[in-house]
């Protein structure tokens, strides 16, 4: 054990304890606070205690008095003001996550379509260049003329068919390229932390990280320009994961209006996990699977009343995303669908491979894309800058899609028309449901653009730019799925009398290969995130079938078993382990895999490696030396001045022990660092002008437990309570310290999962003197 002291003679000054009365610091208590450093955890156990002290306050307020019934009526008024607030942000965040979904889709479409053109404002229907292909050509028939839209090669004056075509693929590829690298300008130059998804930062923020600035204005601005860009350019990602990120940055701006909730790390989260639901709401049009999704992918604390905020932000933002209409077609998104068919109890064998297949892509996807990430690691010194490798694969990804009919539209046109049903379509730009369609020519095309579509997807998930993976993956498993339903259509048709489709109604479709698409499309995503109810919901209510929840619950429920035989993690999982950050997974899971017999002896850093600072004998410079010292450092644990018998007193961060050093030395104090003693116990001789009482800022009532504690209590006491650290001590001895991070590396262990080591950065404690977060 390294114990640091000095010399000391002072006495405790009352402190206020921030409600404007005094408080008596010789009494145990966790200690005031400063705000969090950046890339560090919260303690969710202090926040809620500082939430019901507030409450405590305002609720004596409110309570009859002799005061008068003035009085009394204001109190009353500013508790309903004060539980108000909460729901005004919901509201604006739903407000501005349908307004912003809304733009990005029509600005989005616009961008895209000049890969192929413009539309003409001095054309007879009243164009004008800001147009999208879809509004320009609004009210013409599938195959008729549009006067108001001009090609590429008929602005250039080409009319050979196969120069024109030629044209065409410079000016796609081009466009592609110039969108993509625009994006990642973007984030290189204003916001770095608007690139990837975000659901994996999202994930750890609500889990009790603190990230500076990944929220902020100029990370909402970027993110937003950024995905039209990147959706645009072509590439094999969507905009789906970056909505959640998008909608979370409106509500943190908007609690900025609120000191009672953004002063609340807690609270703030619970807002958060509520934003995020709309963020999945407008991007599928499913506001109940915005919110099972949030319960069950990122929130980590979920109590009862955030699902009723956060149904009542998703239905906000899909009210307002319907009412805005971007597609002018009624719908939320580009690919719900309706279908009138139902299915035979024969397809459920087709519907489980397809379900064997979304365990398959989704376990070799997060390999692949892991793969991916190490080799850019390992050869980082030899590649390109962030904006070149984006370019570079935007480049190679026009240059393949342009030349395949599915792949060259965008992926949402891809999906839709792949789940559309044939009787009820009005338009067929890809010709699936022409007469004769069904041949081995289309099922070995939409096969192959699957198989580029899986290569093109896990090398662009990661890049610096914004990109989802949601929506490249149900398109793999679209096209793959409508492909096995093309296998049986033309099966059907040719042997309509086996035993197989006998259950088949003469003169009526029997099989409705769209069905087979999302299908696959639910498989491929479940497989790649490890989502189960939320998908299964978010798929009914795109469809509105009733009927086809049960092949699909099968096809997702075989997904995530399929998956899970390669790895316990989601793509999302996989990123967060990748990155670093310290997200403690609360599944019975992962407690699981730990050794029965296991105490926390075994594992905690035991009390002779840690540093500890003894409770008298320092000065203002002596304390301040420690920090310059070991800035890695979050916080030392207090014992006593006995170091043969290191009695525990208490445990002080590094936030807090800075500030009052700082504030110590600074006006109206201005006490001198090298002769003013500091101390963390009761003084009773210290001169309270000569001498800094430091026990307002320790934490005098830590959470310890014995030393031969069960490591499954331990782990379940970090999962449920959201510490940051544990102290262990027998008999008040100071045994040893565990943190939060410690615990994190723990279960990635006894998972048979790795998780890198980090050497830049703050870390959490003083057992992490080598880790930082990334």
């Amino acid at each position: 054990m390294e114990t640091l002291s000095g010399r000391a003679n002072g006495t405790a000054t009352p402190y206020d304890g921030g409600n404007g009365e005094a408080v008596d610091w010789h009494a145990e208590g966790p200690g005031r606070r400063v705000g969090y450093d950046d890339l560090t955890a919260i303690d969710w156990s202090f926040e809620y205690h500082k939430e019901r002290q507030r409450r405590r306050l305002l609720a004596r307020a409110s309570t009859p008095t002799t005061s008068g019934l003035a009085v009394l009526l204001l109190g009353r008024a500013r508790r309903l003001l004060d539980a108000g607030q909460v729901w005004v942000v919901l509201v604006l965040t739903g407000v501005a996550a349908g307004g912003l979904a809304g733009a990005i889709d029509v600005v989005g479409d616009w961008l895209a379509d000049l890969k192929d053109g413009y539309c003409a404002s001095q054309s007879t229907d009243g164009g004008a260049f800001y147009l999208s292909r879809g509004f320009c050509c609004l009210g013409y028939d599938e195959g008729a003329q549009c006067d108001g839209w001009r090609s590429w090669a008929a602005v250039v004056g080409v009319r050979s068919p196969g120069v024109a075509w030629f044209v065409q693929y410079l000016f796609f590829v081009g466009w592609s390229v110039g969108l993509a690298a625009s994006a990642a300008l973007l984030v290189r130059e204003y916001a770095v932390y608007a690139r990837h998804s975000g659901i994996p930062e999202i994930k750890t923020l609500l889990g009790g990280f603190v990230m500076r600035r990944f929220l902020g204005p100029w990370t909402l601005v970027t993110k937003s320009l950024g995905l039209c860009l990147a959706v645009a350019s072509g590439m094999w990602l969507g905009k789906e994961g970056p909505l959640v990120h998008v909608a979370c940055c409106c509500a943190n701006l908007f609690i900025k209006l609120f000191p009672n909730i953004n002063n609340n790390e807690a609270r703030k989260r619970e807002v958060l996990s509520a934003a995020a639901a709309s963020g999945i709401s407008v991007a599928f049009g499913s506001p109940i699977g915005g919110v099972l999704f949030s319960l069950e992918t990122l929130s980590y604390y979920f109590p009862d009343k955030t699902m009723w905020q956060s149904f009542v932000c998703a239905m906000t933002a899909a009210f307002v995303l319907q009412v805005l209409d971007p597609f002018r077609s009624g719908k939320l998104v580009l690919y719900q669908v309706q279908y009138s068919s139902g299915w035979h109890a024969f397809e459920l064998v087709p519907f489980v491979l397809l379900g064997v297949l979304g365990g398959l892509y989704g376990g070799l996807f997060i390999k692949a894309n892991m793969r991916v990430a190490e080799w850019k690691t390992v050869h980082a010194g030899r590649l390109p800058g962030p904006v070149t490798q984006v370019a570079v694969v935007a480049l190679l990804t026009a240059l393949v899609n342009y030349p395949n009919f599915y792949m060259r539209a965008q992926a949402s046109e891809l999906v839709s028309s792949l789940f559309a049903e044939c009787s009820t379509l009005v338009e067929d730009p890809f010709g699936l449901c022409r007469t004769g369609a069904a041949t081995a020519g289309t099922i070995v095309l939409l096969l192959f653009a699957a198989v580029l579509g899986f290569c093109f997807a896990a090398v662009t998930f990661g890049l610096q730019i914004p990109a989802g993976i949601i929506l490249p993956s149900m398109a793999i498993g679209a096209l793959w799925g409508r492909a096995v339903g093309l296998v049986l259509e033309i099966g059907q048709r040719r042997y309509p009398d086996s035993l197989a489709f006998q259950a088949c109604e003469p003169d009526r479709t029997c099989i409705t290969p769209g069905t087979y698409a999302i299908v696959g499309a639910a498989a491929a995503l479940a497989g790649v995130t490890r989502v189960t109810v939320s998908i299964v919901v978010i798929v009914f209510e795109l469809t509105g079938a009733l009927t086809y929840v049960l092949p699909i619950m099968v096809a997702v429920m075989l997904s995530k078993w399929v998956g899970d035989a390669f790895s316990r993690r989601g793509i999302y999982e996989a990123w967060i382990a990748r990155n670093g950050y310290p997200y403690l997974d609360s599944s019975e899971e992962a407690v699981a895999a730990l050794p029965p017999d296991l105490t926390a002896s075994h594992v905690m850093t035991r009390a002779q490696d840690l540093v500890v600072l003894t409770a008298v004998g320092h000065t203002v410079a002596s304390l301040q030396h420690v920090l310059d010292a070991r800035p890695a450092h979050r916080g030392f644990p207090v014992v006593s001045s006995d170091v043969r018998n290191a009695l525990l007193l208490g445990y002080i961060s590094r936030a807090e022990l800075a500030y009052t050093l700082h504030a110590a030395i600074q006006p109206p104090r201005s006490l001198p660092p090298a002769t003013t003693a500091a101390f963390f116990v009761h003084q009773p001789q210290a001169d309270p002008h000569t001498s800094l009482d430091l026990r307002p800022w320790m934490d005098q009532t830590p959470l310890t437990l014995p030393s031969a504690a069960r490591l499954h209590l331990v782990v379940s006491y970090f999962q449920k309570l959201g510490l940051r650290y544990v102290l262990f001590s027998d008999r008040g001895v100071l045994q040893g310290l565990l943190t939060k991070k410690d615990v994190c590396y723990l279960l990635d262990s006894a998972d048979g999962l790795g998780r890198p080591r980090m050497d830049r950065g703050p870390v959490e404690s003083p057992i992490d003197l080598d880790e930082s977060i990334l």
